[in-house]
């Protein structure tokens, strides 16, 4: 073999080596339901058979945004999120490209996340800058709740925003908007008077030591309980882009009242964009059939409650966000809630109280789920009186138990 046809082979297997390795797939997607569905959420399994780092997804040729997330941190990519307009009984056919080369392109962020801490040199309680993508604190650390800027991962769509304290209730507090949009970036949970002036949100809950926005506590069949005996406490940012944002929080070592032992609880916040729900998604490293679980929503001062009986329950009520101690820089807010319980997890609906709005469940595996809903009288985009929010979360049951059903074909 002569030396210009050995290094024509040589430079062909060189260039084949690096060229971008794809795979395609078609991805089916069927609404079942009677009504049309918004930005109705897909995500398909992404399978370890090639160092996938981006995707293109295409709908009758048109680009869709979409994500790849890598969803246990392991640096392999777990699931493909997109969202999309689907009329009632349609069917989709979406072709998926997978790359195993960095995204070329950054489709418009529709979800956004953080965690951070104070910066000592920053006066400005919405310019803080020290960005952490996970915070783990161990049992000795003093005061967890103050460590974090805004006490927790904040987290948000265009619709709303929320923010999980970093201790022992690990409550969920929220934001209300006047309008659709990401705000966190720039306000940081502290919105400032130029800002409320230009139509910024702010903060519209207090919340205690309530259940606030559907916290998970423990139970020990009487009381709800915090979660207080933990060896670590963990929050971190799993995804953020186009299509949802994910964090969780971990409680590591943790010992249930009455447990022999010690485990691990992950509780994953699945926000996807255009929804004002979200997804809560529990799992434990060891069954818990003998542990008890709490969880529900804050009684707001004279609210209006719902209840269908069977796992629905919401509210609509009016308080003062800061609690009564400061009603000079706040108004007073007024919110619908809601939260869905599915049958599987469902102990009873606890009688409500100056406090909450509760239920317990329980699992006789490892995992549970359940959903939560919430709007703001403030938004121009959303809910105003408690006829129009109970209607919506009656309907918003319906829409939960009928979701998309997603196929792979190739």
């Amino acid at each position: 073999m002569n030396k210009r046809k050995l290094t024509t082979i040589l430079f062909a297997a060189l260039a084949s080596t690096m060229m971008a390795a794809q795979k395609q797939f078609t991805v089916i997607v069927t609404n079942p339901s009677s009504k049309a569905k918004e930005d109705a959420p897909v995500a398909v399994t992404i399978p370890h058979d090639g160092a996938w780092q981006s995707a293109i997804v295409t709908l009758n040729g048109k680009e869709i945004p979409s994500q790849l997330d890598d969803l246990d941190q392991d640096g392999w990519m777990d699931e493909l999120a997109f969202t999309t307009n689907i009329a009632k009984k349609e069917t989709q056919r979406f072709t998926v490209t997978l790359k195993d080369e960095l995204p070329d392109k950054a489709y418009p962020a529709r979800t956004f996340a953080e965690i951070v801490l104070r910066n000592p040199k920053v006066k400005e309680k919405n310019k803080h800058n020290y960005y952490l993508q996970e915070l783990s604190l161990n049992k000795e650390c003093y005061d967890p709740y103050h460590l974090p800027h805004h006490h927790g991962v904040a987290f948000e769509n265009e619709l709303i925003a929320m923010r999980i304290y970093f201790d022992e209730r690990q409550t969920i507090d929220l934001y209300g908007k006047y309008h659709k949009g990401l705000e966190l970036k720039e306000t940081q949970f502290y919105t400032d008077k130029a800002q409320k002036a230009a139509g910024y949100g702010d903060d519209i809950l207090w919340v205690g030591k309530t259940f606030g926005f559907g916290a998970l506590r423990g139970w020990d069949g009487t009381n709800s309980l915090m979660i207080t005996d933990v060896e670590n406490r963990d929050q971190r940012i799993i995804s953020q882009g186009p299509a949802r944002t994910i964090v969780e929080v971990v409680d590591r070592g943790w010992k249930p009242q009455g447990s022999k032992i010690r485990m691990n609880m992950t509780i994953r916040y699945t926000l996807w964009a255009g929804h004002r729900d979200m997804d809560v998604d529990v799992h434990l490293s060891h069954p818990a059939a003998n542990v008890g679980f709490s969880t529900g929503l804050i009684n707001v001062k004279n609210s209006a409650e719902f209840s269908d009986k069977h796992g629905l329950r919401g509210l609509w009520g009016t308080d003062w966000p800061a609690g009564t101690s400061d009603t000079i820089n706040w108004k007073r807010e007024t919110v619908g809630m809601g939260i869905y319980i599915p049958d599987s997890i469902l102990k009873k609906e606890l009688p409500a109280n100056s406090d909450n709005y509760g239920f317990v469940i329980g699992t006789t595996g490892r995992d549970m789920r359940y959903k939560l809903t919430y709007t703001s009288d403030d938004e121009d985009f959303g809910y105003h009186n408690s006829k129009d929010w109970f209607n919506f979360l009656k309907d918003w049951r319906k829409d939960v138990e009928s979701p998309v059903e997603v196929k792979v074909e190739g």
